[in-house]
């Protein structure tokens, strides 16, 4: 069997005519061992994406990691599944970590609000999102993947597809997976994540006069963020804290710094104006700026969706009145699943208000709908990766938000309420984004649509239950707000802000609309708003590392000799950083877990280890580790 794609995988014939890789009625890809397996790579990836979402405000798509990381373990334990098992590894793989992508936008904004979650609460209102974002996506496969092959090219889905025909490189990926696992884990250990050893901020902070500050996080999961991610996303971001902490930051302290007395800051009485920081402002003042220039890059992504939507809707009835979309009884028992669970979810958290409960799910079922479609479609031409989850979600928020507001539903119960039918929401859509992506690779490598779907709908349950455990893990860091917090959550602060806001009447609008303003100038200049605004909400300390990871990407690619040596070395980076986003989130994970149950206590670093120079060297290793096996990997035929 040739290790490539046929062209018509990439389009030129009809869908219904396409002749998948394996050869149709090759058997099964499922079996206990592939299931464990799945099931293992799902938590995985949800909670390496759930700790790693929530810190950088960026996720990483897991389907060619899951796909490398699936080719070892079926070598190992199911050698005769084959392609196909590797097909439903990589799929469970994107399952779980769809999963954290979705629900790590909304539902931590329930602590924010200075609320409490429940494990129940997070498995019924994820697990019936989920669901039906699944149901919901399968009822338009045959449009999506089979009508339109090869004119929504899913190109994320080829990647997979052509990593699993590649099992000749699988060998390199892994082993460069595991030097970055390596490199992320024991970076991670020593700081304060798990054993808390030594310092790894750098940081400069100035006061007086002119008010800046800089910092610099040395931590291995964001580094690895940025070398994925690439130069133009990572400058685009850090472009955005520049101008936050460069320019807004100290605008606002010198105003404050010529009233003679004056008034408290508005969030923090014990703080004057006069007297406020930079931490002060940034916190109570520069933040809300940010969420406003993410409100409006939201909102200018849900408007400019509107033609995909119509689109998307009408072609999709148009499919299904031909007949093209005629279901099984896997997907039908999906949807109806997630119906139910959804409803049940409504009366669960609406705390006996039935009108609530009922409204709530009715809506947030028929936004799921309307935007399950969209996401669907927008994967086809886009990938997960770049996905709009958050202008689907603030619209679908705000029309929600208005509902509880003209029904005079305004506590903090209602609200939390209200954040959790978001939840619901925001996990249908990635749910049926990254379903879609896996079973666009199923079609175009020969697998069973509808073993996909059961396997795909079992990794989402398991991410939902892995997620919701690490939100209740985290929950007091999670909760905290203002300037350097361990978690800057930047979806899931505007959610809160967003929500309560407009609920009490109590949002700072100025602030608010400055940044909505902001936004508006951006997009004028046809710039990307939405990662301008993250950057400038995020602290310094987080796009700063970030950008360094980018660095590393473009001086390989700068200093490789020809095109295929580049495009062979990043490979080799892009499995590297997968390996330290899974390092360093996993082992901050264990490492939070033993200082949660006072199993690893101490008083910190002190003395050199509490150093900004310490955290240089701790730099330069992390840089130097990452770097020097990229530099000297070897490719074959690079000629």
């Amino acid at each position: 069997m040739n290790q490539k794609l046929s062209k018509g995988a990439y389009g030129g014939i009809a869908g219904k005519d396409y002749v998948p890789y394996v050869p149709k009625n090759s058997g099964s890809g499922g079996n206990a061992a592939v299931l464990i397996i799945g099931i293992a790579l799902s938590a995985l990836f949800a909670a390496s994406t759930a700790y790693s979402g929530m810190k950088a405000g960026l996720t990483v798509a897991a389907g060619i990691p899951g796909s490398i990381l699936g080719s070892v373990f079926i070598a190992m334990f199911a050698r005769e599944k084959g392609i196909l098992g590797k097909t439903l590894l990589q799929g469970m793989a994107s399952g779980g970590e769809s999963i954290a992508s979705g629900m790590i936008f909304v539902f931590p904004a329930i602590l924010l609000i200075g609320s409490q979650v429940t494990f129940l609460e997070g498995l019924v209102i994820g697990v019936g999102g989920s669901l039906f974002g699944i149901g919901a996506a399968s009822l338009v496969y045959n449009y999506l993947i089979v009508e339109e092959h090869g004119k929504l090219m899913y190109p994320e889905s080829m990647a997979i597809s052509e990593t699993l025909v590649a099992s000749e490189g699988a060998k390199d990926s892994l082993k460069f997976m595991g030097i970055g696992f390596g490199i992320g884990g024991l970076i991670t250990a020593v700081t304060s994540s798990f054993l808390n050893i030594t310092n790894n901020v750098i940081s400069f902070v100035h006061e007086p006069f002119y008010k800046w500050k800089f910092q610099l996080e040395v931590n291995p999961l964001l580094l690895g963020i940025g070398f994925i991610v690439g130069m133009e996303v990572s400058l685009t971001m850090f472009a955005g804290s520049i101008l936050s902490n460069f320019a807004i930051t100290p605008l606002i302290g010198y105003f404050a710094t010529l009233g003679s007395g004056g008034p408290a800051v508005w969030n923090n009485p014990s703080v004057s104006v006069n007297a406020m920081g930079v931490g002060d402002i940034a916190g109570s003042y520069v933040k809300y700026i940010g969420a406003g220039m993410m409100l409006s890059g939201g909102l200018i992504g849900a408007v400019k969706l509107i033609p995909t939507v119509i689109a998307s809707i009408k072609e999709t009835m148009n499919a299904r009145g031909k007949g093209a979309g005629a279901g099984s009884s896997v997907e039908t028992v999906i949807l109806l699943s997630g119906i139910i669970v959804g409803f049940i979810g409504g009366f669960l958290v609406s705390g006996g208000n039935i009108a609530m409960a009922v409204l709530g799910a009715v809506l947030s079922m028929v936004l799921s709908l309307m935007f399950v479609i969209v996401s669907g479609r927008l994967t086809g031409t886009i990938g997960t990766s770049n996905l709009p989850v958050s202008g689907m979600t603030i619209a679908s928020i705000v029309i929600v938000t208005l509902l509880f507001v003209g029904l005079g539903w305004k506590s903090v119960d209602d609200n939390k309420a209200l954040l959790l039918f978001g939840s619901f929401i925001v996990t249908a859509i990635a749910a049926a984004g990254g379903y879609c992506q896996s079973q666009k690779v199923s079609f175009i490598i020969g697998g069973s649509k509808n073993e996909m779907q059961k396997y795909f709908a079992i990794s989402s349950v398991v991410g939902v239950v892995v997620v919701t455990c690490v939100i209740l893990l985290l929950s007091n860091q999670l909760s905290m707000t203002g300037d350097n917090v361990p978690f800057a959550l930047p979806q899931a602060n505007l959610m809160a802000t967003l929500t309560a806001g407009i609920m009490s009447g109590q949002l700072p609008w100025v602030m608010i609309i400055c940044g909505i303003m902001m936004g508006i100038v951006l997009f004028l200049l046809g710039l990307p708003v939405m990662t301008v605004a993250i950057g400038f909400y995020l602290p310094i300390s987080t796009t700063s590392i970030i950008l360094i990871g980018a660095l590393v990407r473009f001086l390989v690619e700068k200093y490789s000799k020809n095109e295929k040596v580049k495009e062979a070395k990043v490979s080799n980076g892009v499995s590297l950083s997968s390996g330290l986003v899974a390092g360093g989130s996993i082992i901050g994970l264990i490492g939070i877990v033993l200082q949660v149950t006072g199993i690893i206590s101490g008083a910190g670093p002190s003395g050199f280890a509490n150093s900004n120079g310490m955290a240089f060297i701790l730099l330069i290793i992390l840089v130097v580790a990452t770097a020097i096996p990229l530099f000297k990997s070897e490719v074959k035929n690079a000629k």
